[in-house]
C-alpha cells in the first residue's frame, strides 16, 4: 500500500494552480469528499471481489470461507454507493450553481453515471435475482472497472469541464 501512495504521488503528481471560479465553491469538498469515500469504499470490495474469486477456485484457504468475503463486500457496497449516489446528485447541485445546469454529459458526468447504473445493478441483482457470489463478485470487478476507467482514462485523454482534475 505505502509503495502504491509513493508510485501514486510520482507518477501522478501534477502542479497545481489558481482555481478557477467554478470550483471556488463550498460543492467542492462535498462532492469530492464523498467521493473519495465511495471510492475507498468500492476499492475494497473490489479487492474482496478478487480475493472472493480466488477463494472459490480452492486457492487461499487461509482467509474466511467465500460466503463470509461475499457478505462483507456486499455491506461495503451499501455503503459506498448511497455516498457515491450523494457524490453524484452534490456534482450535479454545483453544476447548476457554476454553469446553470445540473447534468450536460460530460465524459466524466457520464462515466460516473454508467459506475452508478452498474452498481446499482449489483445491488438489485442481489436483491431481486439473489445473486450472490461469483455473479456478484463479477458486477462489482465491472464496477470497479468502470471507476479506473473515468479516473484514469477520462481524466487523461479526454477534455471536458473536468479537465482541471486531469493527472
Amino acid at each position: 500500500v505505502i509503495l502504491l501512495l509513493g508510485l501514486a504521488v510520482i507518477v501522478l503528481y501534477t502542479e497545481s494552480g489558481p482555481l478557477v471560479p467554478a470550483l471556488k465553491s463550498s460543492w467542492l469538498l462535498i462532492h469530492v469528499s464523498s467521493a473519495i469515500i465511495s471510492y475507498g469504499a468500492f476499492t475494497i470490495n473490489f479487492a474482496l471481489s478478487v480475493v472472493y474469486l480466488f477463494r472459490v477456485k480452492g486457492k487461499l484457504k487461509s482467509l474466511p470461507s467465500p460466503t463470509r468475503i461475499d457478505d462483507f463486500s456486499y455491506k461495503l457496497v451499501l455503503f459506498a454507493f448511497p455516498i457515491w449516489t450523494f457524490a453524484v446528485i452534490s456534482g450535479a447541485i454545483w453544476a447548476e450553481n457554476a454553469w446553470g445546469r445540473y447534468w450536460g454529459w460530460d465524459p466524466k458526468e457520464t462515466w460516473s453515471f454508467i459506475t452508478w447504473i452498474i452498481y446499482a445493478a449489483y445491488l438489485h441483482s442481489r436483491v431481486t435475482v439473489g445473486w450472490k457470489g461469483t455473479k456478484s463478485a463479477w458486477l462489482s470487478i465491472a464496477g470497479y472497472a468502470a471507476i479506473i476507467f473515468n479516473f484514469f482514462i477520462i481524466n487523461i485523454f479526454i477534455t471536458g469541464l473536468h479537465s482541471y482534475a486531469g493527472i
